[in-house]
């Protein structure tokens, strides 16, 4: 029994359960062989307010907690509907709004990001830069009572639909790490441009792409917080979105695991199920045994987070072992399914493909090994 959920979140797992399986699954393959998820979906989701649900009603979203948060990242992960960006939309870019937004920016952008009528990005990832954030190129400079922003962002999660975007930029860049502003920059602003939708081996249903900012002008009304603070915001919310990534990874395992364990009873291979042979069985016993050390822990990050006592250091070990268990699992499942594995229409091949960035994005495994390494 998992401890970590109340009544509440449970019902809330219903109703995401439902939307998934109707407005999501039946289109989920045909969404990849296209690139893109329609804006309509956000729009329908935020009808049923299942976007933005961490934020306060007041601002238009779901007053709940990351607990509700959580419910949404596993039940997409659960079907590998790998293309819905909506826990970067609601759990990193809008809480970076509600955190260190003024009320004006808070009332503007929040309840549009919750209605699914703004989709949200966060422009963090330059050529060249990767996970080093203290060394973006990206500058804002101020002219009167604007920012004119230069750069160029690459391997932006919904960037192809996002209509607004927290820039991740140098206001001071002589002062290195701490000259970074966040900026919010809406689409239309003229100089902001979108490149190409990238390739990708994975993710191919989710619009990562390339963005350009030439000598955009945003009014410094549209700053988060202070000038000169964006690295501390960011480090300060990198927790939670690795932690994300960690639910997703869990949840993914169980999901897979499952569809598995279903899949060897039903085939007959000599004669015989591929359950009944004691290799599968080892194999399946196995990945149940390091699913439930994996759920174990994930579920006390939850818990902490839901306490705000979740350090970034058990972020980190959360998001490394999380997502290096998913990929040797999935792995595994995938060889039990044979041939048929490598197939789009089986759901594990796909969920194996797509698990291999998670132990690049959001800090790689490199990164998590550092951050963990400084405590010893």
């Amino acid at each position: 029994m998992r401890t970590v959920f109340r009544d509440d979140h449970e019902i809330f797992r219903e109703q995401a359960r439902r939307f998934i399986e109707r407005e999501i699954v039946p289109f989920h393959h045909q969404w990849e062989n296209q690139g893109i998820v329609p804006k309509s979906v956000w729009r329908r989701a935020g009808e049923e307010g299942l976007l933005c649900c961490t934020i306060p009603e007041e601002y238009g979203g779901g007053g709940g907690d990351f607990g509700h948060a959580a419910i949404m990242i596993e039940e997409l992960a659960r079907v590998n509907a790998s293309g819905i960006g909506f826990p970067l939309h609601s759990d990193i870019v809008a809480p970076y709004i509600f955190a260190y937004g003024t009320e004006e920016q808070k009332r503007e952008w929040l309840p549009k990001l919750a209605r699914g009528e703004h989709i949200g990005a966060i422009a963090m990832t330059e050529p060249g830069t990767g996970s080093d954030l203290k060394s973006v190129r990206t500058t804002a400079r101020k002219d009167g009572d604007h920012y004119v922003i230069n750069g160029q962002k690459t391997f932006i999660t919904n960037g192809q639909n996002a209509s607004l975007v927290v820039v991740v930029c140098k206001t001071a860049p002589e002062l290195g790490g701490k000259g970074v502003s966040l900026i919010v920059v809406e689409e239309g602003t003229p100089g902001f441009s979108k490149g190409r939708k990238l390739d990708k081996i994975g993710l191919r249903a989710q619009d990562t792409s390339e963005l350009f900012f030439e000598d955009v002008r945003v009014p410094i009304s549209q700053r988060l917080g202070e000038e000169n603070q964006g690295f501390s915001y960011l480090m300060r919310e990198l927790a939670q979105e690795r932690l994300v990534i960690a639910v997703r990874a869990a949840a993914s395992i169980e999901g897979m695991l499952e569809r598995t364990i279903r899949y060897t009873r039903d085939r007959k291979v000599f004669g015989q199920a591929i359950f009944d042979f004691q290799n599968a069985r080892f194999k399946l016993a196995h990945a149940r045994a390091k699913a439930e050390m994996v759920r174990t822990y994930v579920d006390d990050c939850i818990a902490r987070h839901l306490r705000r006592e979740l350090s970034p250091v058990d972020a980190a070990m959360a998001k490394l072992n999380a997502t290096e268990l998913q990929n040797q699992l999935l792995d595994e499942f995938l060889q039990l399914h044979g041939g048929y594995g490598y197939m789009s229409e089986y759901v594990v091949g796909s969920a194996w493909v797509d698990a291999r960035v998670m132990r690049i994005y959001g800090g790689t495994d490199e990164i998590m090994k550092e951050i963990i390494a400084r405590t010893l």
